[in-house]
């Protein structure tokens, strides 16, 4: 299944029915009074958070939706019938953008949660309602209202309690799979993982969070690099960042290096999302000589200048993995159980949230655009000038394991 985080698609909801102009025409009643019926009400078309589908490559290929417009009136007084609602099915994690007004209509965040895109208008008047005392015979209706009509972005970012970092082969696609049942692909050269992946981990009796494995981040991702930041935004609802560095590099690059690139391209990025509460870990600790081991980590802490917390793993192996299983599962609980009781502290949470959305979204225009000159300029020569790049040509497959 191709992966596809954005769409744009326009909506129209249903014009309502007609108001018509009739007289009641039965036997012994030569003069009747008006009995014209309202229209019935347009379809309204509703946004829908659905956990069977996890990709918005629907809405890649069929970008126009419109409801069917209500029924006009009929004469005796009856109303034509409503036309039926429309739902539009979107993965748990989609925001919904009016891009003619730049402003967001909502975010589905919870299965089953819906959102009216777009209203359906309501049905005109029969010419019974303008009877009056001086008007016994009115020849007047009215037609129906138009309906909402709306250019929707829709824009999936993974529901993930703490998002996986770190450099291409530093470990996270193997961390994920020692925790989850998710199943990334691991292989031994860089950029094996080209989409996000999903996993559910399971600490304890009813107790477990989601994981997200966000690939691309290297030097210059900020800037296209690579995949660029295209899953960056992936991380934007995250509690925790699990900064996964790889102790001993295959390449003989310093692990201090490969940390801080990370944390400059997130500080390069967005600000908001670089204050995350981080959680470092030194993976691959089984490359090393058990009474080494010690003074390595030291050397990477102190050189760091790392003051959080900090584990040691081997995500091959499995040493570690626990501690950080249950570490995490314990910080994520007693942060919804503060913003449960600390009405102020869920405000300043919330807050910040919104902050860190809008500043990822405002960022991943501004970086797409410019990577989009970017490769304009890469491709003069080649290929007419006015040619736009494809985003097309990167969307790829997708494994998502929700349990």
């Amino acid at each position: 299944m191709r992966f596809i985080d954005e769409a744009v698609i326009s909506v129209k909801a249903g014009d309502g029915g007609n108001g018509i102009v009739s007289f009641r025409r039965e036997k012994f009643v030569p003069k009747g009074g008006p009995d014209g019926g309202d229209g019935g009400k347009g379809g309204d078309v509703y946004a829908i958070a659905d956990d069977n589908t996890n990709t918005l490559v629907d809405y890649r290929y069929t970008r126009k939706f419109e409801a069917r417009r209500g029924e006009n009136g009929g004469s005796k007084n009856c109303s034509g019938k409503g036309a039926e609602d429309i739902y539009l099915a979107v993965p748990i994690g989609t925001t919904i953008i009016d891009t003619d007004l730049d402003v967001v209509i909502g975010d589905l965040t919870e299965k089953g949660q819906k959102i009216l895109i777009a209203k359906g208008g309501d049905g005109g008047f029969g010419n019974t309602h303008f009877r009056s005392s001086t008007n016994q015979a009115p020849r007047k209706a009215t037609p129906g209202f138009a309906g909402e009509s709306r250019n929707i972005k829709l824009e999936l970012k993974v529901v993930a309690d703490v998002g996986l970092i770190g450099l291409p082969n530093a470990g996270k696609s193997t961390f994920i799979r020692q925790v989850s049942a998710a199943r990334p692909k691991v292989a031994d050269y860089p950029f094996t993982t080209l989409v996000p992946n999903l996993g559910v981990v399971d600490v304890g009796t009813h107790q477990s969070f989601v994981m997200a494995d966000i690939p691309g981040l290297i030097a210059g991702a900020s800037d296209g690099a690579g995949l660029g930041i295209r899953f960056l935004k992936h991380v934007a609802r995250t509690r925790r960042l699990l900064h996964i560095v790889d102790v001993q590099p295959i390449d003989g690059s310093d692990p201090v290096d490969n940390a801080n690139i990370i944390l400059n391209e997130l500080a390069k990025f967005s600000y908001e999302l670089s204050q995350l509460p981080q959680i470092l870990v030194l993976n691959k600790i089984d490359q090393i000589p058990q009474d080494e081991q010690d003074a390595v980590c030291a050397d990477i802490i102190a050189r760091l200048g790392w003051t959080g917390t900090v584990f040691r793993t081997s995500t091959l192996t499995g040493e570690g993995v626990e501690a950080i299983k249950h570490h995490l599962m314990q910080a994520i609980e007693d942060e919804r159980l503060r913003e449960a009781e600390d009405l102020e502290f869920a405000q300043a949470q919330a807050e910040r949230f919104a902050r860190l959305e809008q500043e990822v979204r405002h960022n991943t225009e501004i970086q797409k655009e410019a990577y989009r000159a970017m490769r304009k300029r890469q491709r003069e020569g080649l290929v007419d000038d006015d040619e736009d790049f494809d985003e097309d040509d990167y969307d790829v497959a997708v494994e998502y394991v929700p349990y």
